[in-house]
């Protein structure tokens, strides 16, 4: 797959301090790709990095198959891009907001400017209120109008840093959604965040930053396969171990692990000894197991 992001040895520094230490991004065409830390581990410098907005110490940055920044003009015209919160001016509607948004560049001809305003705020769920002025809007709204300015451009790639920040759970829901819409039709989505519970649901691949530090970086199919392990969910754990002699590694409660993939197998040998079994399963690590795997304690910082 063509790549769409692509950094080699990309270092910031304040000072003593390096926000960014060495890390090599790998963003292929197609990827909703999640961009995991905790606050504080390099997130949005990394992303501000990306777009242009802050000049790397060292190392070099590839969007789109172009280098950054020096390429920035041709290439952030394809990018959409929601960093931080957004900033806007409260006296004027939504619709006004993104006006002069789409008129700095960041959209198309101006002769589809109001059908274009008027599709993004539709698509963030804001379309009966882009006349009201934003002053009047609460904080998920906000962010909602912050990722319509993005859509504008109808963008090959998508920078997100956290989009779903102040938003309740239907919101949540709702930018999920609409965030794997655009990605069916063809844009790569770089999602920044601290919730590994929404990046699980909505990512393909995955990097975890941690201080710095590029710590993993795989497909989150590859991270949460399966173990070659099978879950039981018993009464009686001590029966299951008894049964299957050596094969038990881990007894938790009512759950315990059993080496071998196959839980037809496992339950083929439980029931014929008379073992009460109330559940059978795979055992795949989760994304949180394998982020403080990877990350190690400094990573308790991050939001499940």
């Amino acid at each position: 797959m063509t790549a769409v992001i692509a950094t080699a040895d990309l270092v910031k520094r304040y000072g003593r301090l390096r926000a960014v230490d060495g890390i090599d991004l790998d963003v292929r065409e197609g990827d909703v790709y999640g961009f995991l830390g905790a606050n504080g581990s390099g997130k949005t410098t990394t992303v501000r990095m990306l777009l242009g907005l802050v000049l790397p110490t060292s190392g070099s940055i590839e969007l789109l198959g172009q280098s950054m920044p020096r390429a920035g003009r041709r290439v952030l015209p394809r990018v959409g891009a929601l960093i931080e919160g957004p900033a806007h001016y409260g006296h004027l509607s939504g619709a006004e907001n993104l006006s002069l948004l789409d008129a700095s560049g960041r959209g198309g001809p101006w002769r589809t400017r109001r059908r274009r305003i008027a599709e993004a705020l539709d698509q963030v769920g804001l379309g009966g209120a882009g006349r009201r002025p934003v002053k009047n809007y609460s904080l998920g709204m906000r962010q909602r109008l912050g990722l319509a300015g993005a859509l504008l451009r109808r963008p090959e790639l998508l920078v997100l840093d956290e989009p779903t920040n102040g938003l309740d759970p239907q919101g949540i829901t709702e930018i999920r959604e609409l965030l794997l819409d655009l990605h069916r039709g063809g844009t790569t989505v770089f999602l920044s965040s601290h919730l590994l519970a929404e990046v699980e649901q909505l990512c393909t691949r995955v990097g975890v930053l941690d201080r710095g530090r590029l710590v993993l970086q795989d497909r989150l199919a590859t991270l949460t396969a399966p173990t070659g392990s099978t879950i039981v969910r018993t009464s009686a754990p001590d029966r299951v171990r008894a049964t299957l002699d050596g094969r038990v590694t881990s007894i938790d409660g009512e759950r315990v692990v059993v080496r071998g993939g196959d839980p037809a197998e496992v339950n083929a040998l439980l029931v014929a000894a008379g073992v009460p079994v109330h559940g059978l399963g795979l055992e795949r690590p989760t994304l949180e197991e394998v982020v403080l795997a990877a990350a190690g304690a400094s990573t308790d910082r991050v939001d499940r």
